[in-house]
């Protein structure tokens, strides 16, 4: 530790006039222009998701509904990654703005972007060239490049506008003829460094997961609306082939079948100030098999607060001072609408990833109150109070085997809100098939699947077009009554007198609907 005292410190303690100047002189400027090594630092804090989910921000803004998202592979290995969208494209000023870094626009109350660094911190965080092609109607194609190596200023380069017309007449599976905007990354860092098929095939398989992942929780309310719907798919340009896109399904933290607690969800609302704020509080149900609950990280991290700003999500669980996590309150889950007039409020990130709240922001939270005295301390007991109920409650019910092929979705959710699983056992699979027989089932254990006779399908449907998941209300019956004959090793005497009791009453009752039918 510095002894101040003995290199001679000492305060002026006397009543004089010190040197300190209020006022600082100044006597003229110098320019100091950024090195252009800098750019290599923006978006350290990105993962390709983030940096992708920044450039689809980009395109929301832009009026798009249509983006596409394409891995490049020539020769085996992995060359480049496009981001293609159908919005309003850029003139030669607004291309030249957007690729100025630190360049600002005028954002709309609707738009996304905040930070005016996004494309190009996003980007770099990925790539070692970033090139921009776009047409605005009523303009000529126009593209820029910046290129990270060897770059000595800030320059930036002009493409060609045939190259630019030629890149965006390419088969995208996305509206381009009028305006649109492709941004491509070459030189990417993260790529693997080699043509074997099955490294490649294990990172495309992975990144495409994290990407879809990430870009459904995001998005998830934009997808849900139909306001904007995301393919990603890879094309090989040696053979010439692009495989099947994957569309990116809204993943929606707040999708449960039914709530856990029936008291919630509950408005919760706190006016301090100048501020007023919307907690909207949610309890998930117990033992959830919902992708919607299981989101990437796992449950207990996803607790929490959600922040929205626009529709899109911007921070995905954690408590952020109201309380601490726990696993005894991984079934809450709050959303927050951050508004222009609450913005002071909070501070979001430059990968728009995370939200710092402000010191208000704890004041509001304990003022929060729901319409019948719900506070967010009441809010937090139930949710323990919930976890904790069906702790007790599994313990005492019969796991079961997990609905497959047959099932309808919601119906699958439904049973993995109520039942326990067996673990490491095969789905139970229900189907349809044409039996020799009038038997209205067959039970196949070597397979997991009950059958159902067909012949018995089209009066049970009354009439309505059949597919794999048809007659849920049969099916849940059946799943119920049967499941467990496909538990243990073998049959016993008294499942086999329960397969035929069934057997008997439901053929019964499957061949009056079929009389029924012919009938009328």
């Amino acid at each position: 530790m510095t002894d101040l005292a003995a290199i001679g410190f000492t305060p002026d303690t006397g009543v004089a006039d010190s040197a300190w100047h209020e006022d600082v002189p100044t006597s003229g400027s110098v320019e100091l222009p950024p090195d252009p090594h800098a750019l290599d630092g923006l978006g350290r804090n990105h993962s390709i998701e983030t940096a992708l989910a920044d450039l689809v921000d980009n395109s929301v803004d832009a009026g798009a509904d249509q983006v596409l998202i394409r891995f490049i592979q020539r020769d085996g290995r992995l060359r480049s990654l496009y981001v293609v969208d159908n919005g309003k494209g850029m003139s030669p000023d607004v291309i030249d703005t957007a690729m100025t870094v630190g360049g600002r626009r005028e954002y709309g109350s609707a738009d996304l972007g905040k930070f005016g660094l996004g494309m190009k911190a996003s980007s770099f965080s990925q790539a070692r060239s970033l090139t921009v092609l776009s047409l605005a109607v009523g303009n000529e194609p126009v593209g820029r490049r910046w290129k990270l190596s060897g770059r000595q200023d800030f320059r930036c380069d002009v493409v060609p506008s045939d190259f630019v017309a030629a890149e965006l007449a390419r088969d995208w599976g996305v509206p381009l003829a009028r305006c649109g905007t492709v941004i491509r990354w070459d030189d990417v860092t993260g790529f693997p460094v080699t043509d074997d098929p099955v490294r490649v095939q294990e990172f495309v398989t992975a990144a495409a997961t994290r990407i879809l992942n990430h870009l459904g929780l995001v998005f998830h309310r934009l997808i849900a609306r139909q306001r904007l719907g995301i393919k990603v798919d890879v094309e090989d340009v040696t053979t010439g082939l692009t495989g099947p896109p994957f569309d990116v399904a809204a993943l929606d933290p707040f999708a449960y079948h039914k709530s856990g607690n029936p008291d919630y969800p509950k408005q919760l609302v706190a006016a301090v100030d100048r501020y007023r704020l919307e907690f909207n509080c949610h309890i998930w149900p117990a033992r959830s098999k919902s992708e919607h609950f299981r989101l990437p990280g796992g449950q207990v991290e996803r607790q929490g607060l959600y922040f929205y700003r626009r529709g899109r999500l911007l921070h995905a669980g954690g408590w952020d001072g109201v309380t601490v996590s726990d696993p005894r309150l991984q079934l809450a889950r709050v959303e927050i609408d951050i508004e222009d007039d609450v913005a002071g409020l909070f501070q979001m990130n430059p990968e728009k990833s995370r939200v710092t709240v402000g010191p208000e922001f704890a004041h509001l939270a304990e003022a929060a109150v729901a319409e019948d005295g719900t506070t967010i301390a009441d809010y937090l007991r139930d949710a323990e109070g919930t976890y904790k109920k069906s702790r007790e409650r599994s313990r005492n019910r019969r796991r079961m085997h997990p609905p497959g092929k047959g099932f309808e979705r919601t119906l699958k959710r439904a049973i993995a809100d109520e039942v326990p699983f067996l673990d490491d056992e095969r789905p139970l699979d229900i189907r349809w098939r044409r039996m020799e027989g009038l038997d209205f089932f067959s039970v196949d254990r070597e397979e997991n699947v009950l059958w159902l006779n067909d012949r018995y399908r089209a009066p049970l449907l009354g009439g309505r077009r059949g597919g794999l998941n048809d007659a849920p209300l049969v099916k849940a019956l059946l799943y119920l009554l049967t499941e467990e004959v496909f538990q243990g090793e073998y049959l016993g005497p008294k499942d086999k007198d329960n397969i035929a009791l069934w057997q008997e009453i439901l053929t019964a009752a499957a061949r009056a609907e079929m009389f029924r039918s012919e009938k009328g």
